[in-house]
């Protein structure tokens, strides 16, 4: 079962399977997604949720399978910066939006909205690899929810420094996901679920084995 919708699908996963070596991580996976939806992704450990974040994102690529998007899909998955360490924070900066755009159009507001959100002062003109783990994650914060996207996937996982900056980063995430158009959002934390979601996939042995309303995908 699928939540319903008149729209064309935004996001169309036919038969997907993926494997590293030996081991199967997605099993004919197959789900549709619809512009506006906020989906759960759920599931123990190693049943495959994240490897269907990476894929959808295209960090992989399917073994098996097709995966249609009509939108790039922004993955907000890595806990590190992607870019050379030996970049300053400015640097690390432009080289994601770059990445992300292919161009510097709005880039002048985007990197405004970083350099003062993460509030790491004259830091950010020394190399990434200089900082603390609290300082890098409070810039990389920062950068993945500066900005609005079509389609967020999402690992709840991802960490937001130190203490002192966790109140506002609560109210950032917030306020970044109710811009995302369309979300699939990887968590145990039902709460959380509750919060933002209204449908539920459920993942077992990198298979969905449960795809409809979020409730019944709780209870199940």
């Amino acid at each position: 079962m699928s939540t319903e919708s008149s729209s064309p699908p935004l996001l169309e996963a036919c038969k997907i399977s993926k494997r590293f070596g030996g081991v199967r991580a997605l099993q004919g996976v197959s789900a549709s997604f619809f512009p506006g939806e906020v989906v759960a992704v759920m599931g123990e450990n190693g049943a495959g949720k994240s490897t269907f974040l990476r894929l959808i994102s295209g960090i992989y690529q399917p073994t098996a399978g097709l995966f249609r998007a009509q939108v790039p899909v922004f993955p907000m998955i890595h806990k590190s910066f992607i870019t050379s360490p030996e970049l300053s924070g400015l640097q690390a900066i432009k080289a994601h939006f770059l990445l992300v755009h292919g161009n510097l159009r709005g880039f002048e507001a985007f990197q405004e909205d970083v350099v003062v959100f993460a509030g790491l002062g004259d830091f950010i003109h020394l190399p990434v690899k200089t900082y603390s783990q609290g300082m890098a994650a409070r810039l990389l914060f920062a950068v993945l929810t500066s900005g609005s996207h079509d389609c967020l996937a999402m690992d709840e996982g991802f960490g937001a420094g130190d203490n002192n900056f966790y109140d506002r980063a609560q109210e950032r995430m917030e306020r970044f996901l109710n811009t995302a158009g369309t979300l699939l959002l990887a968590s145990h934390t039902e709460a959380l679920l509750e919060r933002f979601c209204s449908r539920g996939l459920v993942f077992r042995e990198g298979r969905i084995v449960f795809d409809g309303l979020l409730d019944e995908a709780l209870a199940f």
